[in-house]
């Protein structure tokens, strides 16, 4: 029996089965111990963007590490990594002139925002503006205010209730928000977290309209607009580094990870708008918050390479060649009898909704059987979320291992 307890597992089934070790990775493929490679259909948990192996992000960390591995950035203290970093992304942002609070992934990003949307709102002599929205279906990680906020109620079951002041609405409905604007109060009202595409939920596309209907809601009533990009952020939208770049958003707050590092090091950042910082940057204001490794100065390094690799090998460009080569060549796959539909035609994503949820996770394992690394999500949905250097030929590849796979 092993001393490891895995996240969202049946650990029964783990020892008795055994664990699937991951021994190294490189470009789109993963290897187990024994040397077989398996197509990586998931960028590992949604963040390989640049693909595995990748030298010269171990190589900066190491670099970083040798000179001071991180220190803090609690008071006035800094490390130049991350101040260019900040910088760096601050350029990259939807709206210009964000600030950056760095994190160590995005479930802190999440509660981050969450905190920051009450405080906020304190700050602006308003303390009864308290209550934060998700929607249904939506992931928003889990510490506290992320699991209660999302639409997921397997994942709040046997906690007893996490945070009165979250509510959910509709996942697709503009509407709902509305109503649920209008019973509760806008005065009541802290923010409105909104994944631009449904991830772990799933995988949902937005309805046309949805994001820019919501936004405006958001912004008619006086409700900050969080947008939850730690799935969609740094190119996996396809075209741009972020959803609220590509769909006009303008988010007051935007949270991110993920793809903010490909993965190699955990970090992660909260963009803030900067005329919803103002209030903290007058002077005597103090925002009591933070995290020992936010904007480590070891994940800073690594996330600098990770960004100069996107840009230097045009991978948001590859990512929106990925979301059109997915919508095409896994269309057939919807004919197949134990799927339901294909959602796709969205960024670098895609599910295969299969008829009987319960076969998701059996389908995980026999997918490993034809070379390929799966994942299921939400009810029933097989999630492909490729790094963005897949090319078309391994698209085809992946098709062909689910087409054989489902029988």
């Amino acid at each position: 029996m092993g001393a490891l307890w895995h996240g969202f597992a049946d650990m029964g089934a783990v020892e008795r089965d055994g664990a699937f070790v991951v021994a190294r990775g490189e470009g789109a493929y993963i290897y187990d111990r024994a040397g077989t490679r398996y197509l990586d259909a998931t960028a590992g948990l949604w963040f390989t963007n640049v693909g595995h192996g990748r030298a010269e992000i171990a190589d900066a960390v190491a670099a970083q590490l040798r000179t001071v591995a991180h220190y803090s950035n609690f008071g006035d203290f800094a490390e130049p990594a991350t101040q260019e970093l900040a910088e760096k992304l601050a350029s990259i942002a939807p709206v210009p002139g964000s600030k950056i609070f760095f994190t160590s992934g995005g479930s802190d990003s999440v509660d981050t925002a969450a905190k920051f949307a009450r405080r906020y709102w304190h700050e602006l002599g308003r303390p009864d503006k308290t209550i934060v929205i998700g929607r249904q279906r939506a992931y928003h990680g889990m510490h506290v205010a992320g699991t209660a906020l999302a639409g997921i109620p397997v994942n709040r079951e046997g906690y007893g209730e996490l945070m009165p002041d979250a509510r959910t609405v509709e996942w697709d409905d503009a509407k709902a928000l509305l109503a649920l604007i209008e019973e509760i109060g806008a005065e009541r009202i802290a923010a409105f977290f909104c994944e631009p595409i449904i991830g772990a939920g799933g995988i949902y596309l937005p309805p046309d309209g949805y994001l820019t209907e919501v936004r405006r809601i958001c912004r008619d009533h006086d409700i900050l607009f969080v947008v939850d990009e730690v799935v969609t952020g740094f190119g996996r939208i396809g075209g741009s580094w972020f959803a609220a770049t590509r769909f006009e958003l303008e988010p007051d707050l935007m949270t991110t990870a993920k793809g903010l590092t490909s993965g190699y090091v955990p970090m992660g950042a909260v963009f803030i708008a900067a005329h919803i910082a103002e209030p903290f940057f007058r002077g005597g204001v103090w925002w009591r918050h933070g995290y020992t490794y936010g904007g480590h100065a070891g994940a800073a390094a690594a996330a600098l390479a990770n960004l100069a690799i996107v840009e230097r090998e045009g991978l948001l460009d590859e990512a929106k060649r990925l979301e059109s080569t997915l919508h095409t060549k896994l269309a057939a796959l919807a004919d197949h009898p134990r799927v339901a539909e294909v959602r796709s035609g969205l960024g670098a994503v895609a599910a295969i909704q299969l008829v009987d949820p319960s076969e998701g996770l059996p389908l995980v394992k026999t997918l490993r059987e034809h070379g390929i690394s799966g994942r299921a999500a939400g009810q029933g949905a097989m999630q492909i979320s490729p790094p963005f250097v897949m090319t078309d030929d391994q698209v085809d590849e992946l098709v062909e291992g689910f087409n054989r796979a489902l029988g």
